[in-house]
């Protein structure tokens, strides 16, 4: 059973879980206003007001699929909760880890391991759309008005049912996953971080989440760690 806690402020809700010595798997700290939130890279993560910020930790088991593949598990639950606060909205998965509606980013997942411990964050673009210098960003507000306290419940249960799934059968969220994002043969601009930006075709993905990408001269590359654009 998922357990919610509210705060009024806090630095960053994945640092607070983080750092706990008794929160456990099922815990979910949301706070309404976030200082020191971040994304993918280091990237700051903005937190207007009205927007969900929080985060769950997930216990990982011996017997549990690749950790990497966790960030699945987040994007169908993520999707499947604002599909439920916001019906028909044409929403997006964006390989690894964004939520978008339309051309423009609505939401973003971190996920951070600290020995056997997942904590993942998620921030949702409910109120506003921060204006960001390298893409379009989204908000629910034009579409529906939905507030965090409302919207956490809906995302914790999402995500309780999808871990399970994941545990119980990691195909089947794949299969998930690929029926929510872009779908195969999509252009897509791969930028691993050293300066190179290799273009190619959305090829699928691997057993443990990789990504594949079908380059021009057939070459199939698997990406496991880079930003992902598309066209």
């Amino acid at each position: 059973m998922s357990r919610l806690r509210f705060v009024e402020r806090t630095g960053s809700t994945n640092s607070d879980l983080a750092a706990s010595d008794q929160a456990s798997e099922g815990d979910w700290l949301v706070a309404a206003a976030q200082e020191q939130g971040r994304g993918r890279q280091g990237r700051e993560w903005r937190s207007p007001g009205g927007n969900f910020h929080g985060s769950t930790i997930v216990q990982l088991r011996p017997t549990d699929p690749a950790a990497s593949s966790l960030a699945l598990v987040a994007g169908v639950a993520l999707i499947r909760a604002v599909e439920l606060a916001a019906p028909a909205t044409g929403l997006l998965l964006k390989w690894p880890n964004d939520l978008l509606l339309g051309p423009g980013k609505l939401a973003g997942i971190l996920l951070e391991r600290s020995a056997n411990k997942i904590v993942a964050g998620f921030g949702v673009n409910l109120a506003a759309a921060p204006d960001l210098p390298d893409r379009p960003t989204a908000a629910l507000a034009p579409i529906t008005l939905v507030s965090p306290q409302a919207f956490a419940p809906l995302l914790a249960a999402a995500f309780a049912r999808e871990l399970q799934r994941w545990r119980d059968d990691l195909p089947a969220t794949i299969g998930l996953w690929l029926e929510s994002a872009h779908p195969i043969g999509t252009a897509l601009t791969v930028d691993g971080g050293n300066g190179e930006l290799v273009r190619g075709e959305f090829g699928g993905l691997e057993p443990d989440g990789a990504l594949k990408l079908r380059l021009g001269s057939g070459e199939v590359r698997v990406i496991r760690a880079a930003d992902v654009s598309l066209g």
